[in-house]
C-alpha cells in the first residue's frame, strides 16, 4: 500500500525526515476558536482578562457602561408608577359608583313596588329606572378604562424587560471553557455591538487535522485509536494517544501548502484526531499520526 506523506510546511518536512517513525499521515494541530463579541455599546468599565488566561464557562470577565440604560429604566419605572396611580383612582371611582348603584337599586325597587300598588306615578318609575340604567353604563365605561390602563402598563413592562436584557448583555460573560488566545480591547476603550472583544479556544483537548489517501481511507474508522507524534527535539518525538472523531465524506486536492506539484494533484481525505493536551501542544504545531490496527 503506497502511503502519501502530506507535509504541512518545509520546516515540518525537515523535522520528520530526521526522526521517521513510519507515520501514516501528517498535519497540524487546530482548536475550535470562538470570537467573543460585544453585545452592547459603550465604554468598557471593567475587562479583567489577559492572553493565556484560562476561563470557565459563564465566568464574569467585564462590563460595558450601562448608565444611559439605567436612567431610561428609572424613567420607565416612574412612568409605570404614574400609570399605576391612575389604576388605583379608577378602581376607587368604580367602588363609589357601585355603592351609588346599590343605593339607587334599593330606591328603584321601592318606587317599583309603589308603582305596582298605584302609589307612584309612571314618571317617577321611569325617572328612577333611567338613573339606574345610566349609572350601570357609567360603571361599564369606567371598567373599560382599567383595561386601557392595564395594557399601557403591559407596554411599559415590556420596555423595562427590554432594557433589563440590554443591561444584562452589557455584562461580558465568557461562553465556554478555554484559554484566551487574543484580547482586542482594553478597559476605557469603546465597545461596539458585534465588535470582537477577545478570542478563546479550548486547549485541554486539541485536534490534529491530517490527510489520508483513498488507499488509506478503508483503514481509518471513527473512534479508532491513533498514535500521535510531535517533535520533542531534533532527534526524538513525543508520543500522545489520539482518537479519530471526524472523517471527511468528500475527497479534496492535497492542500496547496504541499510543496511539489505531484503531491498537490493527489486526492485526499481530511481526518480529525482528538488529543488530550498536556499543555505542550499548540495551535498550528505540526504533528504525525500512525493509525493503530
Amino acid at each position: 500500500m503506497k502511503k502519501i506523506y502530506l507535509l504541512a510546511i518545509p520546516l515540518f518536512f525537515a523535522a520528520c525526515n530526521g526522526n521517521d517513525n513510519g507515520s501514516d499521515a501528517y498535519g497540524n494541530f487546530e482548536a475550535k476558536e470562538i470570537i467573543v463579541s460585544a453585545e452592547a455599546q459603550g465604554k468598557i468599565l471593567e475587562f479583567k482578562i489577559e492572553e493565556g488566561e484560562t476561563l470557565s464557562k459563564n465566568q464574569y470577565v467585564g462590563v460595558i457602561d450601562t448608565i444611559t440604560l439605567s436612567i431610561q429604566k428609572e424613567q420607565l419605572m416612574a412612568q409605570k408608577n404614574a400609570v399605576a396611580s391612575k389604576l388605583t383612582n379608577i378602581r376607587a371611582q368604580i367602588a363609589v359608583q357601585e355603592e351609588q348603584k346599590s343605593t339607587l337599586k334599593t330606591e328603584k325597587e321601592r318606587i317599583e313596588n309603589l308603582y305596582n300598588e298605584n302609589a307612584a306615578t309612571k314618571q317617577q318609575y321611569d325617572d328612577i329606572q333611567g338613573k339606574y340604567d345610566v349609572l350601570v353604563k357609567q360603571i361599564e365605561a369606567t371598567k373599560t378604562q382599567i383595561l386601557s390602563v392595564t395594557r399601557e402598563m403591559q407596554v411599559i413592562d415590556k420596555q423595562i424587560k427590554l432594557l433589563n436584557e440590554q443591561i444584562r448583555r452589557a455584562k461580558i460573560i465568557n461562553p465556554v471553557n478555554g484559554t484566551v488566545l487574543e484580547k482586542y480591547l482594553e478597559e476605557n476603550e469603546i465597545a461596539v455591538t458585534g465588535k470582537a472583544l477577545y478570542k478563546i479556544a479550548r486547549l485541554d483537548e486539541i485536534e490534529l487535522r491530517v490527510y489520508v489517501s483513498g488507499a488509506q481511507l478503508p483503514n481509518v474508522k471513527l473512534g479508532q485509536k491513533v498514535s500521535v507524534f510531535v517533535d520533542k527535539d531534533k532527534e526524538t518525538n513525543q508520543e500522545y494517544e489520539g482518537e479519530v472523531f471526524w472523517i471527511s465524506e468528500q475527497a479534496e486536492f492535497t492542500p496547496k501548502i504541499i510543496q511539489t506539484k505531484e503531491e498537490r494533484v493527489n486526492m485526499v481525505y481530511a481526518v480529525k484526531i482528538r488529543v488530550k493536551n498536556d499543555g505542550k501542544l499548540k495551535i498550528g504545531m505540526p504533528g504525525e499520526a500512525k493509525f493503530n490496527k
